[in-house]
């Protein structure tokens, strides 16, 4: 169901007519809680959902004193870190700007584990929590849906747009063919043809280890896609 995003508003000089029900153009939408706008910056979504991540982060410091740091921990996961990473492959490619203010969400966070002040640097506090940082974290998320498209256990609709090099008759004798890549389709926009599943998926897997690629199994490969994203994170 799609609803308008609470920060936005129809513009009823725009009304489009479909037959006969007059359609309020609206600059963004919700779907499944994914805000999209308009121009599918994801500015929208952004905005909204950083929003009520630090509102929850500032509901916590008044029962911190009851809490044990296990109970603290599974707390900021079940308000705030599941949440950030819910559908986050998504926000696949969008601006440094929009990536900086969800960062900022998991910062705070780690400063609220470890009891710091704002001006403590959380790069340590990130690590020693074995949090990934943000593009990492969308990276992971778009491997694994990229590894259960190949191995039959994806939506077909998205399976069916992804490639092996190794499907294609003139690149077998290629060295590409052996090593399980993907097709990186071509685009004609880099701001958001480089965004589509296709692409954006080809290319996260195809920067990964052979060794991770080729792991068959779900539990497997995300057991090796993770050091291999933290030490992305934190070189």
């Amino acid at each position: 169901m799609f609803v308008s995003s609470p920060s936005t508003s129809p513009d009823r000089s725009g009304i489009i007519r479909i037959g006969n029900t007059d359609m309020l153009p609206l600059s963004a939408v919700r779907d499944l809680g994914v805000y999209v706008d308009a121009d599918v910056t994801m500015s929208a979504h952004v905005t909204t959902t950083v929003r009520a991540y630090f509102a929850a982060l500032r509901q916590i410091p008044s029962v911190r004193r009851s809490l044990t740091q296990d109970a603290l921990l599974t707390l900021i996961r079940s308000l705030v870190i599941t949440k950030l990473d819910f559908c986050c492959s998504a926000l696949t490619g969008v601006s440094g700007l929009l990536m900086q203010r969800l960062q900022s969400v998991l910062n705070a966070a780690a400063r609220l584990v470890f009891s710091v002040r704002r001006s403590e640097h959380t790069t340590p506090l990130l690590r020693e929590l074995h949090w990934l940082k943000v593009p990492e974290r969308i990276q992971y998320r778009l491997c694994v849906l990229t590894h259960r498209c190949l191995h039959g256990t994806a939506p077909p609709y998205l399976a069916e747009t992804l490639q092996l090099t190794t499907e294609v008759d003139a690149r077998c004798r290629l060295r590409s063919a052996s090593t399980s890549t993907l097709i990186v389709p071509s685009t004609r926009r880099s701001t958001l043809g480089e965004r589509a599943f296709p692409v954006a998926a080809a290319r996260a897997r195809n920067t990964l280890p052979a060794s991770v690629r080729s792991t068959p199994s779900l539990a497997g490969f995300r057991q090796q896609l993770k050091p291999t994203l933290f030490r992305a994170s934190y070189p």
